[in-house]
Order: C-alpha cells, then sequence, then structure tokens
C-alpha cells in the first residue's frame, strides 16, 4: 500500500494527524504529484483549515491542471464559505476535466439554487439522483428545485423516492404536504404535515402548515 493509499484508509478511520503526516511525506518524496496535494488539502479541510487547504488544492491545479478532484474540492470550499461564484467555477471545471461524479452533479446544483439559478440546476441534481438512486438528500434537493419550478406532481415522486430511502426525513414529509396543499388535497396535506410532527414536534413550517390544513385553508410554496 502506498502513502496515498495508507493516508486515505487513516482518514476514513478519522486518525487526521497519521494522515497528514504520512501525505506530507508523500509530498515530500514527490513533490510534483498533485494528487498528495490534494489529499492533504482534503486532510485540512476535514479540520477546518479551510484556507491553508486551499492553498494545497491550487497547488495540486497548478501541477495538474486536469487534476478533477482539485477543482472538485476546492469547490466545497468555496461552497462552505458562501463564495458560489467561485464554487460554481470549480465544480464547472471539475466536471469539464472529467468528473462525473453524482457529488460534482449534486454540489453544482446546490450552488446554482444558491444563486437563484433553479431552472439551471434542475438538470444537474436529476443527473446526480440518476447516478446514485439511494442518496435521500439528493432526492430531496431534487423535489425541492422541481417544486419551485412549479412542477408539483414530479416534486411529489421525489419527495416519496426520499422517504423510501430515509423514513425518518421531517422535510420531506413537510414538502409533501406543502405540494398536496398546493394541489388542494386538504387531507393529504395534513397527513403529511402529522408525519413531519411525528418525527420533529418542533417543526415550525409543519406545525404552520396542521394549523392551516386544520383551519380548512391550503398553503403553497
Amino acid at each position: 500500500m502506498d502513502k496515498n493509499q495508507q493516508g486515505i484508509q487513516y482518514m476514513q478511520e478519522g486518525k487526521w494527524e497519521e494522515a497528514a503526516k504520512i501525505f506530507m511525506e508523500a509530498i515530500e518524496e514527490s513533490p510534483d504529484d498533485a494528487v498528495s496535494y490534494i489529499n492533504f488539502g482534503n486532510v485540512l479541510s476535514a479540520v477546518g483549515e479551510n484556507e491553508k487547504a486551499l492553498n494545497f488544492f491550487k497547488k495540486a491545479i497548478s501541477l495538474d491542471e486536469n487534476a478533477a478532484a482539485a477543482y472538485y474540492s476546492a469547490g466545497n470550499l468555496y461552497f462552505e464559505n458562501e463564495n458560489f461564484e467561485e464554487a460554481k467555477k470549480m465544480f464547472e471545471k471539475a466536471m469539464q476535466k472529467g468528473l462525473q461524479s453524482s457529488d460534482n452533479f449534486f454540489m453544482l446544483g446546490m450552488t446554482l439554487v444558491q444563486l437563484d439559478q433553479i431552472k439551471l440546476a434542475l438538470p444537474y441534481l436529476q443527473r446526480s439522483v440518476e447516478l446514485n438512486d439511494t442518496d435521500a438528500e439528493a432526492r430531496f434537493q431534487y423535489g425541492l428545485c422541481l417544486a419551485q419550478s412549479e412542477l408539483i406532481d414530479e416534486a411529489i415522486t421525489q419527495f416519496e423516492e426520499c422517504l423510501k430511502i430515509d423514513e425518518n426525513h421531517a422535510d420531506a414529509y413537510y414538502n409533501l404536504g406543502v405540494a398536496y396543499g398546493f394541489k388542494e388535497d386538504t387531507v393529504k396535506a395534513l397527513e403529511m404535515f402529522e408525519k413531519a410532527l411525528d418525527i420533529q414536534p418542533d417543526h415550525l413550517l409543519a406545525g404552520h402548515g396542521k394549523k392551516l390544513m386544520t383551519n380548512g385553508n391550503t398553503e403553497s410554496k
């Protein structure tokens, strides 16, 4: 097992100091290998050293402009820091360099959502779900995006698929309630709000939705 593989194993075990040490050894042995810089950057990111991590990703890109994983990791940092324009550039660059992963499509979609570019986000979130159909959060966010585009029936399908994966996803039940309220199905909407509250009794939005349904009104989103 080479040093990068060993370091990744340490990361998976949460042994950050051991991982950092072995990645630094890998960098010293092969200072022109972009992979070691990406891995060390990921360790720094995991322990909250974001600025230092970004420098390592930039170094990796300077060594190998086709290092798709470096663009993806940098994109995550920019997203975390709410620099969505830069995050978008990084995720797009990662895709152009060949990173066709569900995670990259998901993060690009979420970045576009943050930039209020809902229609542009839809195909990326859809692709993320296609590549990983067991990701409950991707299903949920895709459903939200569909709902915001007023594709209510399609949104309902995605929220239901989300709940097949994670039956305790209170927000999925809440948004199903909103969707059924939009369709003026008061009984179904009330049922969904109650399920959300069963899972999360302090879910304020679900509580508000239940109150509206109980009063015979509907809520749209």
